[in-house]
């Protein structure tokens, strides 16, 4: 697991054609707003959690966000035991990002 800054996060992301964005938090906050492009996957839901990652295409470079970069980087050392090798997690999370945010 990679911890990167706002900045970091964002110029990785932008030239990463790798990148799958991985939104952890719940349904009430996702409606708030989210990351354009990102899957989400509820941290809370558990095992249901590490089933769903379990399906994700482990080749892959994610970049996990929570609420406030906790729970992401749980996910990113849950998602390191099950294989994944390239987890980035954003430091701030969601409520410091700047960057682009989408809502449904």
């Amino acid at each position: 697991m990679v911890d990167l800054t706002q900045e970091e996060w964002a110029e990785q992301l932008k030239n990463d054609e790798n990148a799958v964005v991985l939104d952890v938090r719940t349904d009430e906050e996702v409606e708030e707003g989210y990351i354009p492009n990102a899957i989400q996957i509820d941290i809370y839901k558990g095992q249901g959690f590490l089933d769903e990652i379990e399906e994700l295409d482990k080749s892959k470079n994610y970049y996990v966000y929570c609420r406030s970069g906790k729970r992401s980087a749980q996910a990113c050392m849950l998602m390191n035991q099950a294989g994944f090798e390239n987890t980035n997690n954003l430091l701030g999370g969601f409520m410091e990002w700047e960057g682009e945010v989408a809502e449904d």
